[in-house]
């Protein structure tokens, strides 16, 4: 029996693809509740269980204040951190897989990432010089506004190249991809030529992806365009199932096509811009999580996206803690960390891929 919390959220996807999506949402919820009492503990100061949990309680005197202060300043603020940019990667990369109707499409891969870091070390190095007043009049959401609009720009870029007669061509979509990532490369290089010193420190953040700096500040900063894309998701999800059967298809099923697609690329900008300008580029999240749950528990968008956020979240911070304990009392950047988690795994759906094609076209 499917869970009376979860009702609402069936769909026809076949067979009992309904019931395992439901049963994988409350394994994913279990899951995600392990990565943030892991992400709590862990550290060069540790923190049991058993005190973590009265502490969560409300009964915070059995912890020194040493321990607090860790937990309240550092510990709290940062598996916040972890759970909006794994969510924002994740919701961000089945998103583009829907819209561009291929599995293996991720922000990192296509461009979209290498956009939004261009334009946060633009705002990085020519915010006490040209847009001085722009940082001054925004503040601290100065860097994630230009990080979404370097993501924005560049997801409405490719969807303009790789779409000809409203049909998206994945071929096209990875070759420019690969321009405009190279074209961002080119000019981030420029600035980390002209940057000073605190501005090269920074800019080494963007390259490898880290949570170190997690603030309170700063996970406000990010909260808002990552919440407003998971509250979307019951508005685009019926669409989202649509558009994968192709744009005249939706069109029949009364999905305002246009409108959902630029509703979804401004979703993508949002998601990613945010969490690129939190914690810098961290690869392979946006592409391995929407992708395994997909094989795992169908394509229903109701299902995939807020399974996908929860699968996110609990990977960047099992990744985080992982970050933090390997090298210990220094830190690894956690963009090493999912790399060498992801990458292994998109060899293999690769390599699947290759298998099934072959298997279709042999003797």
């Amino acid at each position: 029996m499917v869970p009376a919390a979860f009702r609402l959220w069936r769909v026809d996807v076949g067979g009992d693809r309904s019931r395992i999506a439901a049963h994988c949402l409350l394994a994913l919820v279990l899951l995600l509740a392990i990565a943030i009492a892991v992400s709590l503990a862990v550290g060069a100061t540790g923190v049991s269980l058993p005190h973590l949990w009265l502490y969560l309680t409300g009964h915070g005197q059995t912890l020194s204040l040493q321990d607090r202060v860790v937990l309240e300043a550092v510990r709290l603020p940062r598996t916040a951190l972890a759970i909006l940019v794994g969510a924002g990667l994740a919701l961000s990369g089945a998103m583009m897989q829907s819209l561009f109707r291929n599995p293996l499409a991720d922000p990192g891969i296509v461009g979209v990432t290498s956009g939004a870091a261009l334009f946060a070390i633009i705002a990085i190095v020519l915010g006490s010089g040209p847009l001085a007043a722009l940082s001054l009049l925004f503040g601290n959401q100065f860097v994630p506004l230009m990080a979404f609009t370097g993501s924005l720009l560049n997801t409405w870029l490719l969807y303009r190249i790789a779409t000809v007669g409203g049909q998206t061509h994945a071929s096209t979509l990875i070759l420019a991809g690969i321009a405009v990532g190279a074209m961002s490369a080119a000019v981030m290089g420029l600035l980390i030529y002209i940057a000073d010193d605190r501005q090269l420190r920074d800019i080494t953040f963007w390259s490898l992806g880290s949570l170190s700096g997690a603030t309170w500040p700063r996970v406000l900063s990010v909260a808002p365009l990552v919440l407003l894309v998971v509250g979307i998701i019951p508005t685009i999800a019926r669409g989202l199932d649509a558009l994968v059967l192709g744009d005249a298809a939706a069109f029949h099923m009364g999905i305002r096509v246009q409108r959902l697609k630029r509703l979804v690329i401004v979703a993508i900008a949002a998601a990613c811009g945010a969490t690129v300008a939190a914690a810098g580029s961290i690869g392979f999240v946006g592409i391995v999580v929407p992708h395994l749950l997909r094989l795992v528990m169908g394509p229903s968008h109701r299902f995939l996206l807020p399974a996908s956020a929860m699968g996110g979240a609990a990977l960047l911070l099992f990744a985080d803690s992982i970050a933090r304990v390997m090298v210990a009392p220094a830190e690894l950047p956690i963009g090493i960390i999912t790399a060498l988690l992801g990458a292994p795994v998109f060899l293999a759906l690769i390599f699947g891929r290759r298998r099934t094609l072959n298997a279709g076209v042999g003797p």
